[in-house]
């Protein structure tokens, strides 16, 4: 109780600030769509629909929601424009529930599963390895032994970054020369973790690569080194998307997806853009939980995903 109690009043003033541009954004538009009406009828559904597409929570989700909401219309026969917004977050929030998305409460990790390896993925530019360092550091806060491997060995400023966060938050890392074999770097990382002890090893991956096929083969191939090491690994596969990229980010997505079994996401950068809605988009169409949410430049404003939370900051309580 006293974690989920520490979320909801320090963090959820941060989810707060963090997502104030969307719900701006979003509220605004939904003023001018019920504007004039009293109850929800066809037209504030036509207008609700535009708001949601508009919003980039992408269209086959805003069908979805506009049916769930047809359908308690119908059968509530009559539903104010008032009680929409409180409509829409527990339809949002119901949503969110089936696409496997859970309520987290803190930086956690399974205790059976020792080391707790996490891949992660994503293209250059989306704060992958700003995203790994502020995990190491709520990890390691978390009391976890945590060795952090730079396997994108195609950049050196990669690397380099990765090594700053590693300084940073005083984790080990794990890496080798530029141009070095990535899945020789995870091998490396994994030895080094478990001869040591390591609760959690974060494992970075190059974020370009000429197409899906090298993608996928790169990905593949560090995964298949890991198992010789810990034979469950990588036992999460987060992709990192760029929440302010919006539908961009439905494409990233689509390529990972493809490439690799991607079972977490990670959306940052939510507190620059009025895009939050990408969201939800995401984690319905490629039903893939969303774990964590990047909200800041400050090394705690990446947090655990708390849909309720989430859905209740985006359109009020």
């Amino acid at each position: 109780m006293g974690i989920f109690s520490f979320f909801s009043k320090e963090k959820k003033e941060t989810l707060d600030k963090g997502l104030s541009k969307t719900k701006e954004n979003v509220f605004s538009k939904i003023t001018r769509a019920i504007a004039g009406k009293s109850k929800v009828d066809d037209e504030v559904l036509d207008n609700l629909e535009e708001v949601l597409i508009t919003s980039d929570v992408g269209v086959d989700t805003t069908l979805k929601i506009i049916s769930r909401i047809e359908d308690r219309v119908a059968r509530d026969k009559y539903v104010t424009t008032g009680e929409l917004t409180a409509i829409l977050r527990e339809e949002i929030a119901s949503l969110l529930t089936e696409n496997h998305t859970e309520d987290l409460e803190s930086f956690t990790v399974p205790e059976d599963k020792k080391p707790y390896v996490i891949m992660v993925v994503g293209v250059n530019g989306v704060g992958k390895t700003t995203t790994i360092g502020k995990l190491a550091y709520q990890f390691k806060k978390a009391g976890k032994n945590v060795y952090l491997g730079a396997a994108d060995t195609f950049r050196a400023a990669a690397v380099e970054q990765l090594v700053i966060w590693s300084e940073r938050v005083g984790v080990p890392i794990v890496k080798q020369k530029m141009g070095s074999d990535p899945a020789s770097v995870a091998f490396d990382t994994l030895s080094s973790a478990k001869a040591n002890g390591a609760d959690v090893v974060i494992i970075d991956t190059a974020g370009r690569l000429h197409n899906k096929i090298n993608l996928m083969n790169e990905l593949t191939k560090i995964k298949n080194v890991m198992k010789k090491v810990v034979p469950d690994a990588p036992h999460e596969v987060l992709l990192v998307l760029d929440g302010s990229t919006g539908q961009n980010a439905f494409e990233q997505a689509k390529q990972f997806t493809a490439a690799t079994e991607v079972n977490a996401l990670a959306v940052t950068k939510l507190d620059g853009t009025a895009k939050g809605g990408v969201v939800i988009g995401i984690s319905d169409h490629f039903r893939i939980p969303v774990k964590y949410i990047g909200l800041g430049e400050g090394i705690e404003d990446l947090q655990v995903f708390n849909r309720k939370e989430f859905v209740n900051s985006l359109f009020g309580e």
